[in-house]
């Protein structure tokens, strides 16, 4: 029997004897006076003599994340997952059965405490013990470091666990939350509607990606897990909802990396009247206020550096800052015109070893160029806009400039965080969009968009002026909270199943 198996048994032998003394295995409920968090801000602060003139009554209830037996003396450490209290239990002090129980506690238990506040010797806060309920054994022992659970895989895989004896996950998750809440209050206070648009579709558009596929049994048809919410939320700006958002989620068929989960979590916004230029200084407000409301402060350690939110963020142009680099790269001239060219384009795709597919026109190119280039070196937010037009086939050409969209990405740390432009309003020019499309799919592209017929007939009713932006949800908590992956702030990662195990 292993080591695990056999305080697992002894566990179980804990509980029938925890029975057997009268007590409970599975209660309903438990009523407390207070969190342990509670009781530590109320009383936290106040001296020996204080709570001694006090003697302050508390009902709590905690995970048991420490045992101390000293003879009479004995102490439990109770946890509620944000803060944590000792206890002090005597035989002289609690119920016979009461004591009994306490003697059959392992790490990890739930119980309930009734005592009162006072500090020991040491000037520990502590709950002298009346009385104590049991709650409920935790039958699989905690890892023995539980104050530190180092193994990834067991983090992602059980993050009930890593929530246990890791409070760093928890601030994470918690982060998020405030990060999500902030974007709504955001949005909200500027007269945006949330809304909630289909996750599965009939077919998968407003991104380039391979979707996952699945049928409906009663209709007989196939539909598509979301890549993305844009094609329908700017139906409903067709509709008339002037400001309008979605928090959702999309589901893209592919890799899976540390920025990369095929179950995400997006923002996308969209307001009439507006052009991408306004997005950005929209986005560079928006992300301020939530790092702010999220962690307090505008700059974020990551990694080696420390991001800064506040304004202005930097701004390069696409074609201009691929020119640039590749110039110093090669060590001669390289201009922007020269990325308009496929030709020339090709040559210095070659020369910098970036492979170039026959299908690939000079603006796929260019835009291959810039990210081999230039991702990882974006550390500090940066707009990168203007374009290729053949690799945004939904975003509004720049005016005399065919080649080129009103369309950028914010880039932080070293990869993507968001992507807005300036909407493709014209149908007639989105069905020449789309029939490209189509021949590249026809080419081979599994990620190529596919026409939709009712979204045409929608702008066809006229969408106005309109800019429109993605944000990633993940990616942006990613560099509030120094998570290196983007497993560590989703909180039930695809994870591929092990080899003969139960999950």
């Amino acid at each position: 029997m292993s080591n695990e198996a056999e305080q697992a048994a002894q566990r179980k032998a804990n509980l029938d004897e925890i029975v057997r003394a009268g007590a409970a295995p599975y209660p309903h409920r438990f009523d407390r006076t207070a969190s342990v968090t509670a009781i530590v801000e109320a009383h936290g602060s106040k001296t020996g003599e204080v709570l001694e003139g006090e003697r302050p009554e508390v009902t709590t209830a905690g995970r048991i994340l420490g045992l101390r037996t000293f003879g009479k003396a004995n102490f439990i450490v109770l946890d509620d997952g944000h803060e944590r209290v000792q206890v002090y239990v005597r035989a002289d002090s609690v119920s016979a059965q009461d004591f009994a129980v306490f003697t059959r506690l392992d790490v990890g238990d739930y119980i309930g405490v009734t005592g009162r506040v006072f500090r020991t010797k040491t000037k520990e806060l502590t709950i002298w013990a009346s009385a104590l309920t049991f709650l409920v054994k935790c039958l699989l022992p905690l890892p023995e470091k539980w104050h530190g659970l180092a193994d990834v895989e067991i983090r992602y895989r059980q993050r009930y666990l890593d929530l246990i004896v890791n409070p760093e996950s928890r601030r994470v998750f918690e982060v998020r939350a405030r990060a999500v809440a902030a974007i709504r209050a955001f949005l909200n206070r500027r007269g945006f509607l949330e809304v909630e648009t289909p996750m599965m579709q009939p077919m998968a558009g407003g991104a380039l990606a391979r979707p996952f596929i699945t049928h409906h049994n009663a209709l007989d048809i196939d539909l598509y897990l979301r890549i993305a919410p844009e094609l329908y939320l700017k139906r409903l700006t067709v509709g008339g909802f002037e400001r309008v958002y979605e928090i959702n989620r999309n589901f893209r068929n592919e890799g899976i990396s540390t920025g990369h989960n095929p179950e995400f979590t997006m923002l996308e916004f969209y307001e009439a009247y507006v052009d991408y230029d306004h997005l950005m200084r929209m986005t560079e407000a928006m992300l301020a206020e939530v790092a702010h409301e999220a962690i307090g402060t505008l700059e974020a350690p990551f990694g080696d550096h420390v991001i800064s939110f506040a304004s202005p963020f930097r701004r390069l142009s696409l074609r201009h800052a691929a020119a640039e680099a590749a110039a110093v790269k090669l060590d001669r001239v390289v201009t922007a015109d020269d990325l308009r060219d496929r030709a020339r384009a090709a040559e210095v795709a070659r020369a910098l070893g970036v492979e170039v597919e026959s299908a690939h026109g000079a603006g796929r190119i260019a835009a291959a160029l810039f990210e081999v280039l230039w991702e990882d070196r974006l550390v500090q937010p940066t707009f990168v806009f203007d374009f290729p037009t053949e690799v945004s086939p939904l975003s509004k050409q720049k005016a005399g400039d065919p080649d080129t969209v009103e369309r950028f990405e914010l880039y932080a740390g070293g990869f993507e965080v968001a992507n807005g432009f300036s909407e493709l309003n014209d149908p007639a020019e989105q069905r020449r969009r789309f029939e490209a499309q189509l021949r590249d799919r026809a080419a081979g592209d599994a990620e190529a968009h596919a026409m939709d017929e009712d979204y045409l007939r929608a702008l066809e009713y006229g969408l106005p002026p309109t800019g429109g932006e993605g944000i990633g949800i993940d990616r942006l908590v990613m560099l509030l909270t120094n998570s290196r992956s983007i497993r560590d702030v989703i909180l039930f990662p695809l994870m591929k199943p092990r080899v003969g195990a139960p999950d």
